[in-house]
């Protein structure tokens, strides 16, 4: 990914689809919106990443703490399958495991009850997959020091 390449992160639910964007450096994501599963889900992520400028798609992609895979990465990938003929970002499924939990965990210390989270949390989760993969997929800092 370049310096300037935006990155929309997503976390999909059969209820909800969180959605997190990242800055224009690739350094940090942000809660964008959450959107209502529908049969048209495919074609308005497509249109937000247009409208977002974004060069990659990062979709979660579940996985059971062995490593397995069930019904729930199934509709990921039919969802992977069904963005990618409509958008000329790059879409990549990323291992999603504990995300929620964590975004739950952050949004509890940040003071938010159960209810108010549920407002967020598909955000949240979204924000964390594309932080995740954001991480793992920007160099490091050269920290070196010339004498």
């Amino acid at each position: 990914m370049t310096m300037t390449a935006r990155a929309l992160g997503i976390d999909p639910g059969s209820v909800r689809i969180g959605l997190a964007l990242s800055d224009d450096l690739g350094c940090m994501a942000h809660p964008l919106q959450t959107l209502k599963v529908n049969k048209q889900s495919a074609l308005e992520i497509a249109a937000i990443a247009a409208e977002k400028g974004s060069k990659v798609i990062i979709l979660g992609l579940p996985r059971n703490m062995n490593g397995t895979y069930g019904p729930a990465a199934e509709k990921s990938r039919a969802l992977a399958a069904a963005l990618e003929p409509l958008t000329s970002a790059r879409v990549i499924l990323w291992d999603e495991r504990l995300t929620t939990a964590a975004a739950t965990r952050r949004l509890h210390e940040a003071g938010r009850n159960s209810r108010d989270q549920r407002q967020v949390i598909d955000q949240a989760a979204a924000v964390q997959i594309l932080q995740d993969w954001l991480d793992a997929n920007t160099p490091a800092p050269d920290t070196s020091f010339e004498s």
